[in-house]
């Protein structure tokens, strides 16, 4: 009875009574796992790992396919509402693959971090790249958005989302675009340490 006890208060002492971090993964099909059943897709997978990780965390699942960082923001008032303590913030590719004005995807990006900051969310900004066929200016203009958003706004930052993944025809679905449920690991061991710091501004 002893034993069950002080078990019961190492529980407690440890913190793994409490409600779990709530994580928002905020972007696109790229979050909301196009082509794969739910089990694989990003969401999924990043609790997986995390919780294999000894997290106490709920990744809610913010992918809507298609989505731009202008529909990102016009959407944040939903987002919010499922009340979450820290957010990936991982939209971009549509607005590449559209070729819109990085300028526009610039504001739309600072206005999505600030207004989530501004709610007491820390954010992780997961960057993107542009397509090559759209030219070294178009690229180095909407490359850029990403780590400089990041900077204004002190948001953590991990450089390319698809790390590892883009352009490997093992890892990608037929479209070229998309990844398969072993891209999807790939990426969730690659965001995982920055994924991990943004936890920790979190708190407990």
């Amino acid at each position: 009875m002893i034993g069950l006890t002080l078990g019961v208060l190492l529980v407690y002492a440890n913190g793994a009574s409490a409600d779990p971090l709530r994580l928002l993964a905020l972007g696109d099909s790229l979050t909301a796992g196009y082509g794969l059943t739910r089990e694989d897709a990003f969401p999924a997978q990043l609790q997986a790992a995390l919780t294999a990780r000894g997290h106490a965390v709920m990744v809610l699942d913010a992918g809507v396919s298609g989505d731009t960082t202008a529909g990102g923001r016009a959407r944040l008032d939903w987002v919010l509402a499922d009340d979450p303590d820290a957010a990936i913030v991982a939209l971009g590719g549509n607005d590449g693959l559209r070729g819109l004005d990085p300028a526009g995807t610039r504001d739309n990006l600072s206005a999505i971090v600030g207004r989530l900051q501004a709610e007491g969310i820390p954010v992780l900004i997961a960057g993107m790249l542009a397509p090559p066929n759209l030219g070294p200016d178009y690229g180095s203009a909407f490359n850029a958005v990403f780590p400089e958003v990041a900077a204004e706004t002190g948001a953590l930052f991990y450089p390319f989302f698809l790390a590892g993944v883009a352009a490997d025809p093992a890892l990608n679905q037929p479209d070229g675009i998309h990844p398969t449920a072993e891209g999807v690991g790939v990426i969730v061991d690659g965001i995982l340490p920055a994924v991990e710091d943004l936890l920790e501004r979190a708190g407990p």
